[in-house]
């Protein structure tokens, strides 16, 4: 079945069922995606050459409202990957209670590799072969990996051109002065440190600058460091693709962030020591924050993980196998659909805020966004205590009790139960 769930997300739904008050449809409805695209995406090179790549969209659920999700640019897309990455957003949107369902897309290329003038028309092309199935109503996508701001902007820009009309609420994570709302580009890093401080006395005791690694220095990992550096915590190491820093007194964050800026890696760093990336995660550390690709985190070296707490700020980046190897550790893992919640929550803001046709301010979206993500923290925190679950488990039992509660409301259980 190409849009079911599988690999680690099947084994943790599974295991959330065994915890979780649902009926027998909303389980079998769960196991596959709602709809899947896959499409032939056309891009004219600057050399005047065709190049044909793979993209991709996936509808997993959308019986609370249209489905959200990002699109990524990545070379290892594909079918597979997306409809995993749609059915984790299902649950995420559940779980901060927001009116949305779960997709995904992507298209399967190396954004490293075009030119800014054949990004955009690979972004437009890929926006022209989805059009049918994206909308405010239907499916609402995102920025996800190796998309941002400017790229939501050209195929925003796109869709109002095949539309014939100003379609704002379409996308979001777009310029501001395209619809955009302030705070999105930061909400990701906002969400979890709001996370992790909810969570710090519990998990951290009263350790003084407690110390962090982050694996993964792009727009999250940066603007996490800097939170947790102002935040009274002591950031000790970081990494990127190319290259990893550590200093045991506390690096130098803004250093670091202006170095990356301007160089494009944390190679020569002006602040700390290199040293091997591949060393970041067996540090000895209080918390470590895997910020980067999924599955960084995994059989073969969880048993070296020696933090406290990690906190999964990319999507999946521990996998099932790696936690039970840091459960018997006595590592404290805070899932992904909880920590990295914030992105979602302010694309919320931002599509309400373009139906509306208001402007929201600094102010009120870091308000609300502390207040949602600090609520369902505690409800998840409750869950866990009274079910006597790991707070991963607890959260996808939280969110999957939502979504029983509205598939139910459909009916259909009703119907053939003679209720």
């Amino acid at each position: 079945m190409p849009n079911a769930v599988t690999g680690d997300a099947a084994r943790r739904f599974e295991e959330a069922c065994e915890h979780a008050e649902i009926s027998p449809d909303t389980r079998e409805r769960l196991t596959r995606a709602k709809s899947s695209l896959e499409v032939a995406v056309p891009l004219r090179r600057d050399d005047g050459t065709l190049e044909v790549f793979s993209g991709y969209r996936v509808r997993f659920d959308d019986t609370r409202g249209p489905a959200k999700g990002g699109i990524r640019f990545q070379p290892d897309v594909d079918l597979e990957e997306v409809t995993t990455l749609a059915f984790w957003m299902t649950f995420k949107t559940a779980l901060l209670d927001l009116p949305f369902g779960g997709g995904k897309g992507g298209v399967a290329v190396d954004p490293k590799q075009l030119s800014a003038s054949e990004l955009e028309r690979l972004s437009r092309a890929y926006i022209a072969a989805i059009a049918d199935v994206i909308g405010p109503e239907t499916d609402v996508p995102a920025p996800d990996v190796a998309t941002d701001a400017m790229v939501m902007g050209w195929m925003a820009h796109e869709f109002a051109t095949i539309r014939r009309g100003h379609q704002p609420a379409a996308l979001t994570g777009k310029p501001i002065a395209l619809g955009g709302i302030p705070g999105r580009s930061s909400a990701t890093s906002d969400g979890a440190f709001h996370v992790l401080e909810e969570l710090r006395e519990s998990v951290l005791g009263d350790l003084d600058e407690p110390r962090v690694a982050i694996q993964g220095f792009g727009n999250a990992g940066a603007q996490l460091a800097t939170l947790l550096a102002d935040g009274g915590y002591r950031v000790v190491a970081v990494s990127d693709s190319s290259a990893a820093v550590h200093d045991p007194e506390g690096l130098d964050v803004a250093a670091l962030r202006a170095h990356k800026d301007e160089a494009g890696s944390l190679e020569e760093p002006p602040s700390g020591e290199a040293f091997d990336p591949a060393e970041l995660l067996a540090l000895d550390v209080d918390v470590l924050a895997p910020s980067a690709l999924e599955g960084a985190v995994h059989g073969d070296n969880a048993g070296d993980v020696r933090a406290r707490v990690v906190l999964e700020v990319a999507n999946g980046p521990v996998t099932a196998d790696a936690d039970a190897i840091l459960d018997e550790q006595g590592v404290e893992v805070v899932p992904d659909i909880l920590v990295n919640a914030g992105g979602v929550t302010v694309s919320w803001f931002e599509w309400m805020q373009n139906r509306q046709g208001g402007r929201w301010t600094a102010g009120t979206v870091a308000e609300r966004l502390e207040e949602r993500m600090l609520t369902e923290t505690r409800a998840v925190v409750e869950i866990a205590r009274e079910r006597e679950l790991k707070l991963r488990s607890a959260a996808y039992v939280h969110a999957l009790e939502r979504l029983t509660a509205a598939m139910d409301a459909t009916g259909t259980v009703a119907l053939f139960s003679g209720r």
